[in-house]
């Protein structure tokens, strides 16, 4: 390599390194967005729920301690996350969300106070022009969080969805907070967003029918995050957020962990 060649090389070196160190996150505090997996988890009425089962555990028979459990459960529910494919015909599957669409600043809706006063609140766009009012608009590349209060329920499955029943008949009687369809158009029609999440079971909220927010969403392959936790803990904006579902082939959901960083004020 010539002389020049070299220092051309350590010239990019050099500002590859500086980009890394620009680019590392923050000092913050990391909140967990997830609920654990267990017996307890919510489900759809109608989904199969979250079974664990011990292989082993204990001594082997070589001396050393073993464990290892077997694990059951629907693509859907607990902390997740529906793929576009889930309601909008050939749309990007679980393993086709690129990971980019998948991280982003978070825009924090906090519509708690309405939706606690009213179990069938649907999100609306007036509800999205008031936090720009206070917060600027909505940047592209944003993940939205609707916070409607619901986590604080969880997993009491009667307060949280409206019903503790299961099977096909239990679905007339789901009772929670979702995305109006129109707030969800017009959030697809006028902000370019990577993903939407919310603290209740769907984004369409629980007696809806045709859930046609999952399918205004999922047409331009916006996937959304369901049973989200913690949301209360995160400030409007400022915050980041990642979003990591398991990368299940052609699937149409699966289950997320889901973290934020609250940087530290200066």
């Amino acid at each position: 390599m010539n002389k020049n060649l070299s220092l051309i090389f350590i010239f990019f070196l050099l500002f590859a390194l500086s980009s890394c160190q620009k680019n590392s996150f923050p000092d913050g505090n990391w909140i967990d967005l997830t609920h654990d997996l267990s017996s307890e988890t919510i489900y759809w009425p109608t989904a199969e729920g979250f079974k664990l089962t011990t292989v082993f555990k204990g001594p082997t028979e070589k001396g050393f301690f073993y464990f290892s459990n077997n694990y059951m459960a629907s693509e859907h529910g607990g902390t997740h996350i529906d793929a576009p494919n889930h309601f909008a015909y050939e749309r990007k599957t679980v393993d086709e969300i690129p990971l980019s669409q998948l991280t982003g600043e978070a825009v924090v809706i906090d519509v708690s106070e309405k939706a606690l006063k009213d179990r069938d609140y649907e999100v609306s766009i007036d509800d999205f022009k008031s936090w720009e009012t206070k917060h600027g608009r909505i940047k592209d590349g944003s993940i939205v969080l609707l916070n409607t209060g619901f986590a604080q329920f969880w997993p009491n499955r009667k307060k949280y969805m409206g019903t503790a029943e299961r099977g096909a008949d239990a679905v007339a009687k789901l009772h929670f907070p979702g995305l109006g369809p129109d707030a969800a158009k017009w959030l697809v029609e006028n902000r370019n967003i990577n993903a939407i999440g919310l603290d209740t079971p769907s984004i369409d909220y629980g007696q809806s029918q045709y859930f046609k927010s999952h399918q205004i969403l999922f047409e331009q392959n916006i996937p959304a995050f369901e049973n989200v936790a913690n949301l209360d803990k995160l400030p409007p904006k400022g915050a980041y957020v990642i979003a990591l579902p398991m990368k299940i082939k052609d699937g149409s959901g699966a289950p997320l962990r889901i973290v934020a960083i609250v940087p530290q004020k200066k």
